[in-house]
């Protein structure tokens, strides 16, 4: 049941209560019309048998023969029962049973022909002791009652003794049992009456129940898609209307955060954005105080050519931060762009080795003839960060395996060191986040890793990284060989 949706578990709970209640009822009505038809029927023919009963009495002998008992069995019968009197072994006679079949329809029953074994024993003991007793009993499978009572002879004192003749009438109930069937019908069809009534009713109820459902469904589908304007249309005062208007509540509530939460990344952006353009001129300055001060290093006193060097550095790691911020704020405020050429990989990751002096410490795998329309600046600020991490962080030997695709390019950027925690593979390419725990003291402004990502991203490619099976950290770039707007290019070309 719980497997099953809400329509078919409220349809399914609707009919269930409908027909048991329906069921209920109408076995209650039948049960107890069935016990007043039988009832009445019962008390009818009992006071007809002591009205024939008085007629016959006082009787003309204490012994009668075959005619006498067949008297008084005749004074006891009438249209719709018979009788039969007992008297020391011997019965009145009677008439044989009509064959099966042989009663035209709508006629009255046939009239049972009872021989002393039809009468059940307990019934002629009860009679023998001197009481009026019935019984119902099924004969020839037509339900009859048979009522028996002994008959009382008067004694010249007044009083009355048993005079041993015992009669029994056997009145038949199938008019009783037809009224019992038709009212058995009349359940069955008020039982199929309340099923259909029950799946209408359940249908219009779930209906009214599912379609607040449906669209509060819906509204919280866009809602999580962005669309923070979704409202639900208020209906009535029930309780599925509280819900569409807590609803509405919390999302105006939400839409209201979440708009002051994007003005204040907004400002923030725009404050780190300005700030870096605003530090650029002077850090220019700087850069060249810097470098003057790197040429006199040598020839100053120890302490102040150590100050110079360490001047010179800082200004170096702040003018490296300042570059990171401004290529971040780029990328959030979406102005960043591709400056696209077919390249040959392997000549773009030999140069970015060879320009920062890295060939002799980097092992590489690069096919040749691998091309692919990529942004050569951006993919060799990429490839940058990761040989230049794998050289600070990791072990050797450090490798770069490059493998192509029909429709991407894949670089394998790993060392051979401890690799990475496992809690940090999550969060390794956050902004502004260090690995101190699994790495050395990073010098890096943990930018880099992020704008390598966004930089792949910008190629519509990703970056990744896991630990490789047999120990160091592998970073794995994807880019594609081609662009959404040369394929749109070859296509109309084609055409």
């Amino acid at each position: 049941m719980a497997s099953l949706g809400l329509r078919a578990r409220l349809l399914a709970a609707f009919v269930l209560l409908c027909v048991v209640t329906a069921a209920a009822v109408a076995g209650i009505g039948y049960v107890k019309a069935r016990n007043e038809i039988l009832q009445r029927a019962q008390d009818a023919a009992v006071d007809a048998m002591r009205d024939r009963l008085a007629a016959l009495f006082p009787l003309a002998t204490d012994a009668p023969g075959q005619d006498e008992l067949a008297r008084i069995a005749a004074g006891l019968h009438d249209t719709n029962s018979s009788a039969v009197a007992f008297f020391r072994g011997q019965h009145s006679p009677g008439r044989p049973a009509p064959p099966p079949g042989r009663r035209r329809s709508g006629g009255p029953p046939p009239k049972p022909d009872l021989d002393e074994a039809d009468i059940p024993a307990e019934l002629r003991r009860t009679v023998a002791g001197g009481t009026m007793a019935w019984q119902r009993v099924t004969w020839r499978g037509q339900p009859l009652l048979i009522i028996g009572a002994p008959l009382l002879i008067a004694e010249p004192d007044g009083t009355t003794r048993n005079s041993g003749i015992e009669v029994y009438t056997a009145h038949s109930l199938l008019p009783e049992q037809h009224s019992i069937d038709g009212l058995a019908l009349w359940a069955w069809l008020t039982g199929a009456a309340a099923l259909v009534f029950a799946v209408v009713l359940a249908t219009l109820a779930t209906r009214g129940v599912l379609r607040p459902v449906r669209e509060l469904g819906r509204a919280a589908r866009l809602l999580g898609q962005g669309e923070l304007r979704t409202r639900i249309a208020v209906r009535g005062a029930d309780e599925l209307a509280d819900v569409a208007r807590t609803f509405n509540d919390t999302a105006a509530e939400l839409e209201r955060h979440v708009e002051q939460l994007r003005a204040m990344e907004a400002d923030a952006r725009r404050f780190v954005a300005d700030v870096s353009h605003e530090l650029r001129t002077p850090l220019a300055a700087l850069t060249a105080v810097a470098d003057v001060l790197d040429e006199e290093a040598a020839g100053l006193p120890e302490p102040a050519g150590r100050a110079a060097r360490l001047v010179s550095q800082e200004t170096l790691n702040l003018t490296g931060l300042v570059n990171d911020l401004i290529e971040i704020s780029r990328f959030d405020s979406g102005v960043a762009a591709l400056a696209l050429n077919d390249v040959d990989v392997a000549e773009l990751v030999r140069a970015t080795l060879r320009t920062r002096g890295w060939t002799e410490s980097v092992q590489t795998d690069l096919p040749a003839g691998v091309t692919a329309r990529l942004d050569p600046r951006r993919v060799d600020v990429i490839l940058a960060n990761l040989v230049g991490n794998a050289l600070r962080h990791g072990e050797p030997p450090v490798s770069v395996r490059l493998s192509a695709g029909p429709s991407s390019v894949t670089l394998d950027v790993r060392d051979h060191g401890p690799g990475l925690d496992e809690e940090v593979l999550p969060h390794v390419f956050d902004r502004f986040y260090k690995a101190s725990a699994a790495r050395a003291r990073s010098e890096g402004s943990g930018l880099g890793l992020a704008i390598a990502r966004e930089n792949a991203r910008l190629h519509k490619g990703d970056l990744t990284v896991m630990n490789a099976p047999d120990g160091g950290a592998l970073f794995t770039l994807r880019l594609p060989r081609t662009t959404d707007e040369d394929l749109v290019e070859r296509d109309g070309g084609a055409e």
